[in-house]
């Protein structure tokens, strides 16, 4: 069985609804809806729902949002998988059965990401190295040429995202993990309140498992960006990577040097090409 958390911060209900819809596998027992903003509203919309249980919460960030499902989640002998999703993110709901199958057959794989596009179709840049500072800091204030340079080693626009690989970074809009292995590598680190979480889970993942891009199956994700439309939110992103790279290494990070160099050998980066 699978367990699913969504936190949500004042979302649209009929967003979530749709999210819901995609939900409808029978290998589904519990979606948890976090509110961090723990409106009335939201919790009488999830009461029509017998299989989901809301938990309202004051704005604790979206890792430590995600824990409180978990822990929950973990104490369920039924279940062997848990989703964290976005609420803006929609499916088939046949998938959900076909990533647990995969996951039945690959007991060495403790995190799954699909293939993402946006709405119209495009694909979404979510397969990524380990960033380093220049990719996720610095790149925002240089000139476009170089950014575009560094934007298509970091996000792998090289390669065509049609076979499955295994990486350290999947976004966290979709990330499907087996249960279990938050018992070796713990929770999500509740140090951010926003934004590196993904990546960090996933790396702490990577180091004892394979954590695989599966592009077998797609989902959309309605990806709004905020903070490259919000000044706030930019400032929340950019000081929150400040605690990333201060946890795992600025300049010295040995297992992204490892493990980013593996990766491009594997896919056979030439270099940047106009």
């Amino acid at each position: 069985m699978i367990t699913v958390s969504i936190v949500t911060y004042k979302t649209d209900v009929e967003e979530l609804k749709r999210c819901f819809t995609s939900l409808s596998s029978p290998l589904i027992k519990t979606i948890y809806i976090v509110d961090n903003s723990n409106e009335a509203s939201l919790a009488d919309f999830c009461k029509n729902y017998n299989h989901v249980v809301y938990i309202g919460s004051e704005n604790v960030g979206y890792g430590s949002g995600h824990n409180k499902a978990l822990k929950l989640a973990s104490k369920d002998s039924d279940v062997d998988y848990h989703l964290v999703l976005n609420s803006d993110v929609y499916f088939k709901p046949s998938i959900i059965d076909k990533i647990a199958e995969y996951m039945d057959n690959n007991a060495d794989v403790a995190q799954v990401q699909p293939y993402v596009s946006y709405p119209n179709g495009d694909q979404q840049e979510t397969v990524r190295l380990l960033p380093t500072p220049i990719d996720l800091i610095f790149r925002r204030f240089m000139p476009k040429s170089m950014a575009k340079r560094l934007n298509y080693r970091y996000t792998l626009l090289f390669w065509n995202h049609k076979t499955p690989l295994n990486i350290a970074y999947h976004q966290g809009s979709f990330m499907f993990f087996r249960l279990s292995a938050f018992q070796k590598v713990g929770m999500f680190d509740e140090r951010f309140f926003l934004y590196p979480e993904d990546i960090d889970i996933t790396r702490r993942m990577h180091k004892y498992y394979r954590t695989m891009f599966w592009p077998e199956v797609s989902i959309v994700h309605a990806h709004r960006a905020a903070s490259y439309k919000n000044k706030k939110m930019l400032l929340v992103h950019m000081w929150n990577m400040i605690k990333y790279f201060n946890k795992w290494g600025w300049v010295f990070d040995s297992e992204r040097s490892e493990w980013n160099e593996q990766i491009l050998k594997e896919l056979d980066y030439k270099g940047y090409n106009e």
